[in-house]
């Protein structure tokens, strides 16, 4: 646990001592406020909730997430210290756990910081606030997802612009799979059983469960899942390349 917790920190201060992390917690505030209050419309609405504010975090995660995880690996590869990394007493799966809750910690800390939104519709008006706290958990566990694909696809490559590229291109299939548009296209030449497992990979979809206020056990196993595969390939990746 300790040396877990060094890892950590190690990745917190990389992300504090360059502009990355200010420029990205700015960028995601001020996009998600400019969405929701704008392209969503928030105040024609007129309803205190913050669907309009929700429904944009896979579109804004698509670009965000990618651009944060693509140098994690990438960045590691190119100046020489994954050497360095595969030589401390520390197991790579931790080594990998450590990157990731990292990020994911960091992500958090990014949607902490849009809890003026939350205390505005709460000014306004009367809104469930089971169903904001549900969907803060789900933006999170979604927001886990990205990450893990994108950690993975870094650990590949040490070209920073490839891993960000192949990374929205894989997060992109992961979000719109659930959509009519890829499903007619599958069904056109599958059965629908294979339909149904492409639409079950559909970030849109299960996040759409738990924006509701829905907190099924299904979509947890799904994301957690998810992520407990990409992190293993990440392992997996990086143990081959040491042989």
């Amino acid at each position: 646990m300790k040396q877990l917790l060094s890892i950590i920190k190690r990745e917190l201060t990389s992300y504090f001592a360059t502009p990355v992390a200010y420029v990205f917690i700015t960028i995601f505030l001020i996009l998600s406020g400019l969405f929701t209050f704008y392209l969503g419309n928030f105040f024609e609405i007129g309803q205190a909730s913050l669907g309009s504010f929700f429904e944009w975090h896979p579109w804004l995660y698509l670009f965000l997430i990618p651009a944060i995880t693509m140098r994690l690996w990438s960045e590691e590869k190119k100046s020489g210290t994954i050497e360095l990394l595969s030589t401390l007493p520390i197991t790579t799966f931790n080594i990998v756990l450590g990157k990731f809750l990292a990020a994911w910690a960091f992500t958090l800390l990014s949607l902490t910081l849009t809890f003026p939104v939350w205390l505005t519709v709460n000014y306004l008006g009367n809104p469930d606030n089971g169903v904001i706290l549900a969907s803060y958990i789900g933006s999170l566990l979604m927001a886990g997802g990205y990450l893990s694909i994108g950690i993975f696809i870094s650990s590949l490559t040490k070209n920073q612009v490839i891993a960000f590229i192949v990374s929205v291109t894989v997060c992109f299939f992961f979000t719109v799979s659930g959509l009519p548009l890829v499903l007619d296209f599958f069904s056109n030449w599958t059965g629908e059983a294979i339909t149904d497992v492409v639409a079950s990979f559909s970030f849109l979809a299960n996040f759409s469960d738990i924006s509701k206020g829905i907190i099924d056990m299904r979509t947890i196993i799904y994301f957690a899942s998810l992520i407990f595969l990409f992190l293993y390939l990440n392992v997996i990746t990086l143990d081959n390349s040491r042989t």
